[in-house]
């Protein structure tokens, strides 16, 4: 299915599972695509979904950007429209939970709830990234032949589509606690293979860099009324303590950590992702604090 922003960028889209309101996944990266075929597998007698790709990424129309957050929230905000949502639920996962969060703040009154997950919170880089290159380069390490060649790639100025790929795989691995096997759900996630944009990654980390952690985001936060469930992966490299910027400014919140899981809930702890946005669904898509 094509969504066409208000632009006229084409964005692919799919809506899965039964009747009632859906909920809508907004996928990690930036750069990347949707990777959560898993996800809508797991939640099919729980919520209909709704999933789509970002601009320039994946399925969507390649583009020149903007490679704007407001972009991006545009672009959320054109799939809302095409799906007939006066108010939707979202579940953004990494960059799309910081995603998810920019459209709340945005748009509150579209938005009747957010579940925000494995995400990096709102304060500065420096809250999170050295605990989170720490942990990457010492995951990875556990199989030194893993870090030579992912270094080896990375050193590289120009990379044929399958060193891309490999590369891909190599860094996505240390997201698995078991790192015998991390290759393999490593390179599902790469399973169909749409290339990284890294043009679009590079202009959203930068811009994020500029606009996290400062008094008006936080300030945004305390006055948000959207429901905001947060769910953490105990095994997350990226560390936990960061998302507690966002934890303690907002005002209907309420926070879940798994314990069997890493960046990847519903793939690490598939059970006990189920289990909790079942309850949640269940609740009323409701999150009091």
């Amino acid at each position: 299915m094509t969504v066409t922003a208000d632009d006229g960028v084409r964005l692919w889209a799919e809506r899965s599972g039964g009747d009632g309101d859906p909920l809508v996944l907004c996928h990690g990266g930036p750069g990347l695509w949707d990777m959560f075929g898993d996800l809508a597998a797991l939640l099919a007698d729980v919520t209909p979904v709704i999933r789509w790709d970002q601009r320039g990424c994946g399925r969507s129309e390649r583009c020149d950007g903007p490679w704007k957050s407001e972009r991006f929230v545009a672009d959320l905000d054109a799939v809302r429209r095409h799906f007939g949502l006066e108010r939707m639920a979202l579940l953004g996962h990494s960059w799309g939970a910081q995603l998810g969060l920019s459209y709340a703040l945005a748009h509150p009154d579209r938005v009747s709830a957010l579940v925000y997950v494995s995400g990096i919170g709102i304060g500065p880089d420096a809250d999170w990234h050295p605990g989170y290159r720490e942990n990457f380069l010492a995951r990875l390490a556990d199989h030194p032949e893993r870090l030579a060649r992912w270094r080896e790639l990375s050193g590289r100025t120009e990379r044929t589509e399958d060193e891309e790929r490999e590369r891909a795989v190599l860094h996505w691995s240390v997201e698995f606690e078991d790192r015998d096997r991390a290759l393999e759900p490593a390179g599902r996630m790469a399973e169909p293979w749409f290339g990284i944009n890294s043009q679009c990654a590079g202009a959203l980390d930068e811009e994020r860099k500029r606009t996290w952690g400062t008094r008006a985001l936080h300030s945004a936060c305390r006055a948000l009324r959207v429901p905001v469930l947060i769910v953490d992966g105990a095994h997350d490299i990226r560390p936990r303590t960061a998302v507690d910027s966002l934890a303690g400014a907002l005002p209907h919140v309420r926070r879940v950590t798994l314990q069997d899981a890493g960046h990847l809930p519903w793939m690490e702890d598939p059970e006990g992702f189920r289990e909790l946005l079942s309850r949640w669904a269940g609740d009323g898509r409701e999150s009091p604090a």
